[in-house]
């Protein structure tokens, strides 16, 4: 919970943070839809290079948004294992035999067992279960102790391989870009730019300002809510709750510990943002007025050209089946 940075704002002076947000979530959207029409794991893989050159120019920690995937490592390893493993298309990369015998299979388990009692030792626990996941078939495919009861065989095709590569990419890809969003637009700044977003919206009279102080304000309190949730795990286990451990109706029970104090902190602070907005006498659907104006710069124009030049290109690419 101390990594998710999606929804945070980190104060900067790249030209990230000076950009018009209206111009930010515009590009947003083009390159994310530029993400989607992409079929080549070659120009995935230079957008991701691109969006590392404008973290690195735009002085956003890459550090940062890298430990910000890491509640979606479990998503982005599902995904790559299962197009590994289930899709047969293409030439034949990589194939293995798994033998099954007593003394291998003795051996894994004395593997599990270390595992299990070292995990907690280890920083990147993730990193270290996929290290002993490897290191179990390499022993089962090259050592064999005592008769075989069964073999299995693992085959990695060509056409699989990229495939997992390219969604995994693609999914990187978004989730940065989502991220970037939310680190260098200030609440406020964000709420100003979706309204302006999403006025067409309003031909077909939907409220477009409540729909975007919505969103801001359900962003806004993405971090709030887990840096609380984080101090009430923290709390408990100094009171000797481990969530890691116990059977399933404990850790049940400790989860319902955990969402019961969440629930009360969420209605608690939503009373006091309504409280908080009745004291600057808002009233909903009425007009109001704008402390901070947008204003457009000409470096907005470049990024809304750069932009509009990358979906043009990637949509001319696919036409001519690139």
């Amino acid at each position: 919970m101390k990594n998710i940075v999606i929804g945070r704002f980190i104060p900067g002076s790249s030209f990230l943070y000076k950009m018009d947000p209206r111009t930010k979530i515009i590009v947003l959207i083009l390159l994310m839809v530029s993400a989607f029409l992409v079929r080549s794991l070659s120009l995935i893989a230079f957008g991701l290079m691109l969006l590392m050159v404008v973290l690195i120019v735009g002085r956003i920690s890459v550090k940062r948004v890298l430990l910000g995937l890491r509640p979606l490592m479990f998503l982005l390893i599902f995904t790559f294992s299962f197009q590994i493993f289930f899709n047969t298309a293409g030439e034949l990369v990589f194939t293995t035999t798994l033998a099954y015998s007593p003394g291998g299979l003795g051996v894994v388990v004395l593997l599990w067992f270390f595992w299990w009692f070292t995990r907690r030792r280890i920083p990147f626990k993730l990193l270290y279960f996929l290290v002993v996941l490897i290191a179990s078939g390499t022993l089962l495919s090259l050592f064999s102790y005592g008769p075989i009861f069964t073999t299995s065989t693992i085959e990695v095709y060509s056409q699989g391989l990229e495939m997992a590569l390219f969604i995994m990419l693609r999914l990187v890809i978004i989730v940065t870009l989502s991220t970037i969003l939310t680190l260098t637009t200030k609440p406020t700044d964000l709420n100003l730019g979706l309204e302006a977003v999403l006025k067409p919206f309003k031909l077909i009279r939907v409220n477009t300002e409540e729909m975007a102080m919505i969103i801001s304000i359900s962003l806004r309190y993405i971090p709030t809510l887990l840096d609380e949730a984080n101090k009430i795990i923290l709390a408990q286990a100094s009171r000797g709750v481990d969530f890691s451990e116990g059977k399933l109706k404990e850790k049940l029970m400790q989860i319902v510990s955990l969402l019961v104090p969440m629930f009360i902190i969420s209605f608690k602070r939503s009373d006091e943002l309504a409280s908080a907005m009745e004291a600057r006498s808002f009233v909903p659907g009425r007009p109001r007025t704008r402390l901070h104006q947008l204003t457009w710069r000409p470096m907005d124009t470049v990024a809304l050209c750069f932009g509009l030049i990358i979906l043009s290109t990637v949509i001319v690419l696919r036409v001519i089946g690139w």
